[in-house]
């Protein structure tokens, strides 16, 4: 379990079942073997003492992993997390498998050590993901297209409510320029100049939207979803005093990132490169299992803005948003490019569902009671809301999952 201030002190207990009457925030229940927050496992029968993930794979990792997923990864490739978003989450994206390893390797040589708050690569590990919303769900994801980032940073510039403050009129402008550039990445060259912006600039930013949203919404109706969120975000950057510096220029970013919102069940996939962050809601992560993390933004955590130049892609990325069909049958697969993981979900209102995943899984009830039957030997074990289950891989047994339940299950490809 991870406790951060950006979690809710209810939404994570009350999806597991748990109290917690010291109302201390809970922002992630991590599920897998990633050193930050390994899981541990009862084995059936509940006599012998719990252990860890990892040491019950690695006594034998064939029988626990499958051949195919022994070899190629080693280890149990994915990490499955409830993630609450009570508050903006950092800008971030995550970097590819040689930008990780190459980053992993050049800080090892620089000496920092991994659990330096300045140490960008903890591991040699890329970081795809899939988001999957629990509750109505809200998100910055990849860039706009570059017209509307345009039309939106003029929007600013010509409108009656424009800066007085010739820093920030000099910054703006100076942003506006990078994206209207002939630069081969127009994106690069804004990112660019909003993290080089001078203490002034950045610090006017914030009071600079929350006291014009109200002009901006009269004037760009169409734009009102952005001056809002952009009003919401400045909210949470600290008041400045004389001579501090705690602008951030994150608070404009859902005038260059897409605004996505996600009702629950649906899902999108974040590839590596892609520049996001969670603003509010609960969800299901599941992700190659990496702490690699470079900000940008919206965080007191560090932000290494050169860094996330050097692993960006400054495409222009809508998600797809992946919805369960209509009519589905009891278990669905959202789609996914990644080798290391599939997300799914099981429903049943009484009848049995056979398990078909034939690699490692965790499955996690999120709603109701769930009986797992060992077919072959009649063996049982219940899930209720809030508990998760490691599955290795079946060969030639079967599962069938019985109650009425909805379940999400995180599984390799591979077996």
């Amino acid at each position: 379990m991870k406790h951060y201030d950006w979690g809710s002190p209810e939404w994570i207990p009350a999806l597991l079942g748990q109290e917690n009457p010291e109302q201390i925030p809970w922002a992630e229940f991590w599920m897998g073997v990633n050193p930050g927050g390994p899981s541990r496992v009862v084995l059936p029968g509940g006599d012998a003492p719990s252990l860890l993930l990892s040491e019950l794979i690695d006594q034998d990792s064939s029988a626990f992993l499958g051949k195919e997923t022994a070899e190629t990864f080693g280890k149990l490739p994915f990490l499955f997390k409830v993630e609450a978003a009570a508050k903006p989450l950092s800008i971030q994206a995550h970097p590819g498998i040689e930008q990780a390893r190459e980053g992993f390797e050049r800080e090892n040589r620089e000496g920092i050590p991994l659990d330096a708050p300045n140490r960008n690569y903890r591991d040699q590990n890329h970081k795809p993901e899939i988001i999957c919303a629990l509750s109505p769900f809200a998100a910055l994801c990849g860039f706009r297209k570059l017209e509307e980032t345009i039309t939106l940073f003029t929007n600013i510039l010509q409108s009656r409510a424009r800066s007085s403050d010739d820093a920030l009129k000099a910054g703006l402008q100076k942003l506006l320029s990078a994206l209207k550039s002939e630069a081969e990445n127009p994106y690069k060259a804004f990112l660019a100049v909003l993290f080089s912006m001078d203490d002034e600039a950045k610090n006017s930013l914030g009071p600079f939207i929350k006291s014009r949203q109200v002009l901006f919404e009269r004037d760009f109706p169409e734009y009102k979803d952005e001056w809002r969120l952009c009003s919401y975000l400045a909210g949470f950057i600290p008041e400045n005093t004389p001579g501090s510096s705690r602008g951030d220029p994150g608070v404009i970013a859902p005038l260059f990132l897409n605004i996505v919102e996600l009702s629950p069940g649906e899902a999108m996939h974040i590839p590596a490169g892609v520049l996001h962050s969670y603003i509010h809601g609960l969800g299901l992560e599941l992700m190659a299992d990496s702490d690699n993390v470079i900000r940008g933004g919206l965080t007191s955590k560090h932000i290494a803005g050169e860094e996330l130049l050097k692993i960006l892609n400054f495409s222009e990325f809508r998600p797809e948003i992946l919805r369960v069909p209509e009519g589905a049958p009891n278990w669905f697969n959202y789609p996914s490019p990644s080798a290391e993981f599939t997300l799914s979900v099981m429903r049943s209102n009484g009848s049995a569902v056979t398990f078909t995943e034939g690699g490692p899984s965790i499955v996690l009830v999120t709603e109701g009671n769930a009986r797992i039957t060992e077919k072959e030997n009649a063996a049982e074990t219940g899930l209720s809301k809030g508990e998760s289950a490691f599955i290795p891989p079946l060969k030639n047994r079967k599962l069938e999952f019985s109650g009425a339940f909805t379940a999400y299950l995180a599984s390799c490809k591979s077996s």
